[in-house]
């Protein structure tokens, strides 16, 4: 009876050293897989604010992931390609374009004006749906007219979000008022306030400047999304572009303009007025501590990156790259245009140019 318990006890030993080695192996694997499954899908949307302002019906969002450098972005055509349109995109034209051709050198882009009038999103549509263009770069989404004229020729558009901009205003730095709210703000420019002391600031008139409803997509946002298409008051002066809206403030007391954050938030003889939803809920534009005009160009006010990514800061809109929606060369450039401007490298230089990271 001994020499058989002696002969079972090391198999009993034996048997449990080894289930307790593929317990062991079975929790590792186990672990491994949970990790596996906590991991985010690797897709475009998973990279986005959840508060960012969301895409406007028809947008076409990318599930790829995005490439890591601008090297890595597949399908980049070999060829010339006309493109144009928002010149709220020229820092991003002046900045990434020369890197972007540094990285593809038989990818060539080639900025075109139109043939009349002044450049916009408006006119770079204009010129794509006639074949002017590869591609057009906007400010706003496509509306439906436009739309409605790509159908009429046979044609299909997609507007392709790539960044996130927002409108600021500028006042003269003079001017000692804290903020406005955004109704404030369209009773301004629609001509129901015309005195500063309306909205808590002195006995002064309201010098109310802007671009031609024409000039551009900025204007155009403005007018349908901010004003709720409500014309401009018979107070607001027409000014030729954003340089001369600038220079007017700065030389009125009571100047006000308004125009892409990135174009004003930097400037040294405006002021970026906070606004705010409500009253006394004012958002900057800029980063604080707000750097007075005094202390520029040594230092400048920056963008507000996180409010305009929150959605806190309460005018933000989308850039667009506007494409083809077939397979003929121009609609690959144009997919490859903002697959570029999506890469991490684009996003990246899209901050350094000013504007706001859309991923």
């Amino acid at each position: 009876m001994a020499r058989s318990n002696s002969n079972v006890l090391p198999l009993l030993i034996s048997l449990v050293f080894t289930l307790a080695l593929l317990g062991g192996a079975g929790l590792l694997v186990m672990r491994l897989l949970g990790r596996q499954n906590l991991l985010p899908p690797l897709s475009s949307n998973s990279t986005l604010q959840s508060s960012s302002p969301p895409p406007p019906a028809g947008s076409e969002v990318s599930t790829e992931p995005a490439a890591k450098t601008f090297n890595e972005v597949k399908a980049v055509p070999n060829g010339v390609f006309a493109y144009g349109g928002s010149t709220t995109w020229a820092p991003i034209r002046g900045f990434l374009d020369p890197i972007i051709l540094r990285a593809w050198p038989n990818f060539q882009l080639r900025y075109t004006d139109p043939p009349s009038g002044t450049p916009g999103s408006g006119s770079g549509i204009r010129m794509l749906l006639n074949g002017q263009l590869a591609f057009a770069q906007s400010s706003r989404s496509l509306n439906a007219q436009e739309q409605q004229q790509a159908a009429a020729k046979g044609l299909k558009l997609v507007e392709i979000p790539v960044a996130i901009d927002g409108l600021a205003i500028a006042v003269n730095p003079r001017l000692n008022i804290p903020g406005l709210t955004v109704q404030q703000m369209v009773d301004i420019f629609t001509g129901k306030l015309t005195n500063w002391s309306q909205v808590g600031g002195p006995n002064l008139a309201i010098a109310a400047f802007s671009r031609r409803p024409e000039d551009g997509g900025t204007v155009e946002y403005f007018i349908q999304e901010v004003l709720g298409g409500q014309p401009f008051g018979s107070n607001v002066t027409l000014v030729r572009d954003t340089t001369d809206g600038l220079r007017r403030v700065a030389a009125t007391l009571g100047g006000i303009y308004y125009g892409s954050a990135p174009e004003i938030v930097g400037q040294c003889t405006v002021r970026p007025l906070p606004l705010g939803r409500q009253p006394n809920q004012y958002v900057p534009p800029y980063r604080e501590p707000y750097v007075d005009p005094s202390q520029c160009p040594g230092r400048r006010n920056v963008l507000n990156h996180a409010a305009f990514q929150d959605g806190t800061y309460p005018i933000t809109r989308r850039l667009f790259v506007i494409a083809k929606g077939d397979n003929s060369p121009d609609a690959q450039a144009g997919r490859a245009y903002a697959n570029l401007l999506l890469s991490d490298q684009g996003q990246l230089l899209i901050e350094q140019a000013g504007y706001v990271r859309l991923r």
